[in-house]
């Protein structure tokens, strides 16, 4: 197999032991983080609190711990990533700690280190570690995806963003030249006049603030129109990303089928390899049996000459039993 590809540092016996203990680790961080929010949740009523304080303070305590030994571990750890920015030992770490997902696993121990140096509002600290359920993403294929998409998708959405912003300024400007003579409370000013605006444009219509005269009635009515077509643009710019991202997921995964097939055999350590491969890319076992189908289909038709004397080759069939 190309070593661009799968290929790792470690040995076999070490990659299997690697494979094995990490799945574990994930499971008993998402449990912690799941526990987490619960407690958070519970902790909220304050019969619950009154009862289970002690119970609760104690799943913090042990969590705070391990979520500190998780955030120091992937911090030190940050230079083996494949990753150029990161090889440097202090530049490389301090990068990382500067990531997106560095600074939630930040944020979701800080404020009990604060508290031992502050006075913090408990209500504001609640709100904080609520910031853990975030640290879930690292472990979703699908919260992954979704944040691939909006990264990739982000000129697209500021410019439905923009022109919703646009019409915003028009249409509270129009209201408020139409009605703020019958309604000074309501549309006095323009940015009074925006909260209509924003609701009618997101179709919401909470039916606090509405025109009362006839032109009114029929801008609202327009503002409505051209509203639901803005909600379906940032609907729609979401999917096609969506379904994009899909796509060359599936076909990365295809890529490498490819690179394993191009030897002829694939042992073990690329099954596992691809195995993770494509729960971390999050295709699901039906499309990965598809594109393991293709790629021994096509792999079979190559191997059936030599490329160099165009010999007659026995055809050699992959076993597609195994999903990958």
């Amino acid at each position: 197999m190309p070593q661009s590809v799968l290929s790792s540092p470690a040995s076999p016996q070490d990659s299997k032991k690697k494979s094995q203990f990490t799945p574990a680790v994930d499971i008993f961080l998402i449990c912690l983080i799941s526990l987490n929010i619960l407690a958070i949740i519970l902790e909220s009523v304050a019969s619950l609190h009154n009862r289970y304080g002690p119970v609760f303070f104690y799943i913090e305590l042990f969590s705070i711990m391990v979520f500190t030994i998780e955030y120091l571990v992937r911090a030190w750890r940050s230079v083996e990533l494949k990753n150029p920015q990161f090889y440097h030992p202090v530049r490389g770490r301090l990068r990382y700690l500067l990531t997106p997902m560095a600074l939630i696993d930040l944020i979701a121990i800080l404020p009990f280190y604060l508290t031992l140096f502050i006075q913090i509002d408990l209500r504001m600290l609640r709100v904080f570690r609520l910031f853990r359920v975030f640290k879930l993403t690292r472990y979703s294929s699908a919260m992954t995806l979704i944040l691939a998409v909006f990264k990739e998708e982000s000129r697209s959405f500021f410019a439905a963003f923009f022109v919703l912003f646009i019409l915003l300024i028009l249409a509270s400007t129009g209201i408020y030249l139409i009605e703020h003579e019958v309604q000074p409370d309501a549309f006095g000013t323009i940015p009074d006049s925006m909260w209509w605006a924003l609701v009618t444009l997101t179709t919401v219509g909470y039916g606090d603030v509405i025109p009362i005269t006839t032109p009114g009635k029929l801008f609202g009515g327009c503002i409505t129109i051209i509203g639901i077509g803005m909600v379906a643009l940032p609907a729609g710019i979401l999917a096609s990303g969506f379904s994009d991202q899909l796509h060359r997921r599936r076909q990365k995964y295809h890529l490498m089928l490819e690179d394993a097939f191009a030897d002829g055999i694939i042992s073990g350590e690329e099954k596992d390899a691809l195995q993770h491969l494509r729960k971390h890319l999050g295709v699901n076992e039906e499309d990965a049996r598809v594109l393991f189908e293709i790629a021994s289909r096509s792999q079979g038709r190559t191997l059936t000459h030599c490329p160099h004397c165009k010999a007659l080759l026995a055809h050699k069939r992959f076993d597609d039993t195994e999903t990958l």
